[in-house]
């Protein structure tokens, strides 16, 4: 039997908690470093890491580009949060919740910044024009499952997540308590492409670059290698959409963008596809990197 905790009248942070990121939790906001963004030529710069939430945006952007949309370049610059390049004094001035993906808007008259991912993705869908409509009730539509990602993915990650792979110790009361709830939400998903063939309906959509990223990527097993843990196999309309998604060329050069190069060999490896392809996203990586 394990000891039982219990709370103090006013919590105090005397100690770090464990787990993979401990290093970098902390109850205070602002930063606690001076440091300046690097700024390249393109109208938008992007301050991120291949994380889920990373993904979504650079996603969105190579579909912009895939799409012919020449004024979405951008430079995607790498944020390592393990080393709290978060914290510096140049990104909190972009995002002061200290959270990637940060986005820093230079095609107007005056920059604009961009934080949190579904406003990032609503505002580029609006200035193009593109992955969604402009009223009416498919834009509602399509946001309602925005928002429910945004609602949602804190029990995947910080919840489901956290306590099956990043922990110090396995707790079954955690386990078991967001296992059932992701699979609660992953059955809301499949039961919602059962009569559609994106989340929102027949159209590729931002909801669907918001969903994927975490729920795609669990049920393909490539985030918390939980996949047989959680019976993904039993979901079959979510496996043909997430399989669907990851073949989309703009999804899978989006995955790629801001990622280590030992991560980058292993994506290039699993993807099988045409050298010619793989030499262009490196050379393309090698460049940025310069």
């Amino acid at each position: 039997m394990t000891d039982t905790y219990t709370p103090p009248k006013v919590w105090t942070w005397d100690a770090e908690n464990g787990g993979k990121f401990a290093s970098i939790n902390r109850p205070i906001s602002g930063p606690t470093h001076d440091k300046e963004l690097p700024v390249g030529d393109h109208p938008f710069q992007l301050y991120s890491l291949a994380t889920p939430n990373g993904v979504k945006v650079t996603v969105m952007l190579e579909e912009l580009l895939e799409a012919g949309h020449s004024g979405a370049e951008y430079d995607a610059w790498l944020i390592k949060i393990g080393d709290g390049d978060q914290f510096g004094s140049g990104f909190v001035e972009v995002n002061p919740n200290s959270k990637i993906p940060a986005l820093m808007d230079h095609s107007g008259d005056a920059p604009v910044r961009v934080f949190e991912t579904a406003s990032i993705l609503v505002h580029l869908a609006d200035k193009f024009g593109a992955f969604l409509p402009k009223d009416g009730s498919a834009r509602t539509e399509v946001m309602n499952w925005l928002f429910w990602q945004m609602g949602s993915a804190p029990y995947l990650g910080g919840g489901f997540g956290h306590f099956y792979a990043y922990a110090p110790e396995k707790f079954e009361y955690a386990i078991n308590r967001f296992t059932m709830e992701i699979k609660r939400q992953l059955d809301v998903l499949d039961k919602q492409l059962a009569n559609n063939t994106y989340i929102a309906g027949e159209e590729y959509t931002i909801a669907d670059m918001a969903i994927w990223p975490w729920y795609g990527a669990v049920v393909l097993g490539t985030l918390y290698d939980a996949a047989e843990f959680l019976d993904v196999e039993s979901y079959p309309n979510l496996m043909r959409w997430a399989k669907q998604i990851a073949e989309r060329p703009a999804v899978q050069r989006g995955r790629m963008v801001n990622r280590s190069w030992g991560e980058l060999s292993e994506q290039l490896h699993e993807r099988h596809s045409a050298a010619d392809f793989e030499t262009k996203t490196q050379d393309k990586l090698e460049s940025e990197e310069a």
